[in-house]
């Protein structure tokens, strides 16, 4: 089996720690592995498949003889690296959100659409997460019948903000258990016992950067260009996975058996009928593994026969990001 040199930039993070972890846990086919990060983290070190990797800075010259670059920096980052990872030949598997909508690069999710993957000119995107998690659970009824119209609210971890937001909410919790003032800095507002309706910056629309994701990447990753999705995106305070309420209208009636069924074939996905007793998954079910759980798959009563309504969840640090970037490399293994 061919072995190939992978570069995680972005490694000190908490997305690119867990891109060394799930590619030691799927035994990824490496020769070598160097764990990139910022000039301030160099010298430091991260684990990976039960060793610990020297952090490198990330220069231009970090890139030369890798295969593959697996990216959990910010869009800046990402735009200013491009260039040298492509041009030392590697291919660039990015997580942030610089690229996915760009024509020419293809965005990718591996149960989905793998065979895009392989149109890639030097750069592939890795989808939003919230995206990913509830375009893997209507990717089924999709290949039933097209989706024309979502309705969807996410409910959004702390960790999706990174390591900063977790550090947040449990200072919050803490603060409020002494009674000491509780203070904000990652958030707009206080989290805990709290929710927040507003999660990206606001545009022209009233939407937001991270609710206009799931029209434009859905329609990108499902093919499906007159999908209209209406999205409210809200941050809760909850450490890990994120959930959606999803309701959708097909162009054709499908039954709530049929969909179902779809559902439960369906690649990456868990139709939860027996959660101890719970049709309905929780973050804390679907946490620190790869597979999204779909639920409470029922007849829409505004949509009618051609409407349903569900409810799903998902690691968004890992399937969300960090494993279906891996997967996304595993794609170009093969």
């Amino acid at each position: 089996m061919k072995e190939y040199k992978v570069a995680v930039l972005g490694a000190t993070g908490a997305v690119g720690q867990e891109m060394l972890k799930i590619l030691a846990e799927r035994r990824f086919p490496v020769s070598q592995v160097r764990a990139l990060a910022s000039a301030r983290s160099a010298g430091k070190r991260v684990y990976f498949a039960g060793e610990t990797l020297p952090i490198e800075e990330a220069t231009a010259e970090s890139f030369k003889g890798m295969d593959i670059v697996l990216g959990a920096v910010g869009a800046g980052a990402a735009r200013a690296f491009r260039p040298a990872i492509v041009d030392a030949g590697a291919v660039f598997v990015d997580n942030s959100s610089a690229f996915r909508m760009d024509e020419d690069v293809p965005l990718v999710v591996p149960e989905i659409n793998p065979e895009d993957a392989l149109r890639h000119h030097g750069v592939i995107a890795n989808p939003n997460c919230s995206t990913i998690i509830t375009m893997v659970a209507v990717n089924g009824i999709q290949r039933v019948s097209p989706i024309e119209a979502m309705v969807a609210s996410t409910y959004q971890a702390v960790s999706g903000a990174g390591r900063e937001g977790i550090d947040e909410l449990e200072a919050q919790i803490a603060a409020d258990v002494q009674g000491a003032d509780v203070e904000t800095h990652i958030f707009p507002c206080r989290i805990h016992k709290n929710v927040i309706p507003m999660i990206g910056d606001r545009l022209e629309n009233g939407y937001t950067t991270e609710e206009m994701k799931m029209q434009n990447e859905g329609r990108k990753i499902l093919h499906n260009a007159g999908m209209n999705v209406c999205c409210t995106c809200v941050r809760v305070p909850v450490i890990r996975s994120h959930s959606i309420s999803v309701q959708l209208r097909t162009r054709d009636a499908i039954s709530v058996e049929q969909a179902m069924e779809a559902i439960r074939l369906a690649p990456g996905c868990v139709l939860a009928q027996n959660l101890d007793g719970r049709d309905y998954p929780t973050p804390l079910d679907t946490s620190d593994q790869d597979q999204v759980y779909v639920g409470r798959v029922r007849r829409d009563l505004i949509f009618g026969d051609r409407g349903l309504s569900l409810w799903c969840c998902g690691d968004q640090i890992r399937k969300g990001a960090a494993t279906n970037a891996v997967q996304i490399a595993e794609l170009l293994t093969k």
